[in-house]
């Protein structure tokens, strides 16, 4: 029997890579000629000389022929329909045996999934888009799917096709997304996709939704199975899931994994399966150090958190990015781990074992601008599709980066279901979002005439502030007892409030006000304090405004600013004193902390992304003291539910005395949601001692000194109340009962009434 026909421009459309569904010509189809009714088959392999179609089933072959062009093949078959029918290619000396990937037409993807991530509102697209291991009438492969709506034409590249387009060309189907299943390669297959716009340009993209990206410089995407790793935090997640983390200590040790610690380069690394030199890789300018392997870090950064007292570690961002300077805030792949310490699996397995040692995970999400890089979103499809087109509003020049248009569904749903997604595969416990401000407003870092207003005519990025209250709603509906976390430092209202009360929708807020008042305010001369008691006093007053975090982070510590004992004023003595009675002030002061690595111990140079922490100044007694004072902050904090569990009611906070300017000294008291239980806080900010400061407090008994930043064991003078203090039934402060204390210079005092000693004394008495 012939060969039937077929338009030439149908084969042209393959030959040239064209063809926005290569499924209306390759594979096979049922043909009907002169009332009679058979199977061609066709295939375009380049480089192939010889094809012949494999029925295993019947034992049969069919020699396919070129009729139409070198390299397309056809053939006919007069039997059933020919499924899962084997090719036997020839090139050259060399055979070998495929499965046709246009034997396998079901898509992935139906039609509700495209309804309803047209509309933003796929919840976990991700589990369709990107590489999906799989299986397809019963053979293993790899199911791809890509949103790229305004491409000609998108092909798959990879080394299983020599990385020509030609070889695995997609199907574009309803509202853009292309789609391939390619059988016969699996997880560790290295891809890219292969994108021409309708003037014939072609980029060359990795996967947005790729879940591994091999190590920079390289940029293809990787085939990852995230189902692979078995979780053992079971109990973690369960008392997650039935807490309120606002109601809970939380203290965030805040790193950046790259520069927290190296090993030596020719030192063995600890992978999941084995060593392997391309993903165990070495610093871009320590080149005599390599990057520690996630479970690495896990064995010796978990130790270290857990000794401190730490409840959480914050990860500066995690998600892929090009360039180790960027610190990870320049994203290039928001859906995989960064390759530079190991795979997806070994990034589990981290979180895994923080979760059993009871410390939480917090990473940082990166949702408000994205790198031009070439691989990466920008440009995506040949036009702007992840990004505005108009640079007034797609733009970020200060950054180098472009700005989500925030409009567009698809683009909004690539990232709800991002921050979803770390939830979900990953089990991390809160997201940091960065630079919320950036997103909130038009004109931010931008000169008149360089942004455009909103509808209204307002500088509100009203798109932006939408997707935000989707994110938190949705994050909070599916994964109760975690945290969103707003780097916010304008006074956009409600941003930690609930978005059914019309709020953001996060559930805390760094504290912005707070930490430059309060670095402004220590690194002046004790002397000059006195006049800028408001510096202190001052955060009381909108405290209750939002849930607030204090956070002491690493841009505090870089581009000149100086690490934070190295901004301390005095000698050596005074800066580590006045270090601590920073930290003691802000362990008492309401809302929830967060400090950046190398604080602990008083590092002295500013935070350098390409080296160590300085690890050997634990080797000098000053800097293990602090590290000591940390441990005991830290447990104190932990150990006193007045000290967290009303951080953000008008209850939990009270001034004993905040106008004593003079000598620079404040007292308040802090108390506990669900008991009688309060602590009291006297700071003394300047380097001079008081004897005989008395202070009123709320009941009368014998109050035991819980803390005292000027220990001896910290490195401080010692001065202290002997262990606690009796009170006078001496009036002050509007209250009948009061102590009479010894205040030590630059400390912080914490007191607690002990009502079992007081009761022993009335029944005595």
């Amino acid at each position: 029997m012939s060969i039937t026909t077929i338009a030439p421009e149908q084969v042209n459309s393959i030959v040239w890579n064209q063809h926005q569904d290569p499924f209306e010509v390759l594979g096979s189809h049922l043909v009907e000629e002169n009332g009679e009714k058979f199977w061609v088959v066709r295939a375009y392999l380049p480089k192939a000389d010889k094809v012949w179609v494999l029925l295993p089933e019947e034992r049969e072959e069919y020699e396919m022929k070129t009729v139409h062009h070198s390299h397309f093949f056809e053939c006919t078959i007069t039997e059933k329909e020919p499924k899962n029918y084997l090719l036997r290619v020839k090139e050259g000396e060399h055979e070998r045996v495929i499965y046709d990937p246009y034997a396998f037409r079901s898509p992935k993807l139906t039609e509700f999934d495209l309804h309803l991530f047209s509309e933003g509102n796929h919840h976990r697209i991700y589990e369709k888009l990107g590489a999906h291991p799989t299986e397809i009438n019963g053979v293993a492969g790899v199911y791809f799917a890509v949103w790229a709506p305004n491409a000609r034409n998108v092909s798959i590249l990879g080394d299983f096709n020599e990385w020509d387009g030609r070889k695995h060309q997609m199907r574009r189907g309803m509202t853009g997304v292309w789609e391939l299943f390619i059988p016969e390669i699996g997880v560790g297959e290295g891809y890219k996709y292969e994108i021409k716009n309708y003037e014939g340009h072609i980029y060359e993209k990795s996967d947005p939704f790729g879940f591994q990206q091999e190590p920079r410089p390289k940029t293809a995407s990787i085939v990852a199975n995230l189902d692979a790793h078995t979780w053992n935090d079971q109990e973690w997640m369960e008392k997650r899931r039935n807490s309120d983390p606002l109601q809970e200590p939380i203290s965030v040790y805040e790193v950046h994994l790259g520069s927290w610690l190296h090993a030596a380069a020719d030192e063995p690394a600890k992978l999941a399966n084995g060593e392997l030199e391309e993903v165990v890789i070495v610093s871009e300018l320590n080149t005599g150090a390599r990057f520690l392997t996630y479970r690495e870090l896990a064995e010796k950064l978990i130790p270290y958190v857990k000794d401190l007292g730490y409840t959480h570690i914050e990860l500066l961002p995690i998600a892929e990015h090009p360039f180790d300077g960027s610190w990870g805030y320049q994203v290039s792949g928001y859906y995989a781990c960064t390759s530079r310490y190991g795979n997806p699996e070994d990034f589990m397995y981290f979180i895994d074992q923080c979760h059993q040692n009871d410390i939480g995970v917090i990473v940082d999400w990166v949702p408000g601008h994205f790198p031009k890089d070439g691989h990466g979103l920008a440009f995506f499809d040949g036009s702007h599709l992840y990004e505005h087109a108009d640079p007034r509003q797609g733009e970020h020049k200060e950054w180098g980066t472009l700005v989500f248009n925030y409009s567009r569904h698809e683009v909004r749903n690539f990232l709800v279901a991002n921050a979803l997604f770390w939830f979900d595969k990953y089990h991390i416990d809160g997201i940091r979002v960065d630079a919320v401000a950036s997103m909130l407003y038009l004109d931010y870092a931008r000169k008149d005439g360089e942004w455009l207003p909103n509808q209204y005519g307002g500088r509100e990025n009203i798109e932006a502030a939408d997707f935000l209250r989707q994110v938190n709603h949705l994050l909070f509906s599916y994964f109760p007892g975690v945290l969103s976390i707003a780097e916010e430092s304008t006074s956009w209202p409600m941003v930690s409030w609930p978005t059914y009360t019309g709020g953001l929708g996060f559930n805390l807020k760094w504290n912005m006000g707070w930490m430059h008042d309060m670095l402004d305010y220590f690194s002046m001369d004790p002397w000059f304090r006195q006049f800028h008691q408001n510096n202190v006093t001052f955060s009381m007053w909108y405290n209750h405004s939002e849930n607030f975090m204090l956070a002491l982070s690493h841009d505090e510590v870089v581009h000149g600013k100086s690490n934070i004992i190295g901004k301390m004023p005095g000698d050596r003595w005074q800066k580590f004193a006045n270090q601590r009675c920073l930290f003691a002030y802000m362990f008492a002061h309401p809302g929830k902390k967060t400090m950046f690595m190398s604080m602990e111990f008083g590092q002295w140079s500013e935070w350098n992304v390409w080296s160590d922490l300085e690890w050997n100044l634990l080797d000098f007694e000053p800097h293990a003291q602090l590290k000591g004072f940390f441990q005991d902050l830290n447990q104190l904090y932990r150990s006193e539910p007045a000290l967290y569990t009303q951080d953000f009611a008008q209850e939990g906070f009270e001034w004993i005395d905040c106008s004593d300017n003079r000598h620079s000294v404040v007292s308040f008291i802090r108390r506990d949601k669900g008991s009688s239980d309060f602590v009291i806080a006297i700071c003394n900010f300047t380097p001079q001692p008081h004897s005989h400061y008395r202070i009123g407090v709320p009941e009368p008994g014998f109050y035991t000194e819980l803390f005292n930043s000027d220990a001896r064991k910290y490195g401080g003078s010692n001065m202290g109340n002997l262990g606690g203090k009796w009170t006078d039934n001496w009036s002050v402060h509007n209250r009948p009962d009061s102590l009479d204390l010894c205040l030590p210079p630059l400390s912080v005092l914490i007191l607690k009434l002990d009502r079992n000693k007081t009761a022993e004394v009335v029944e005595e008495e």
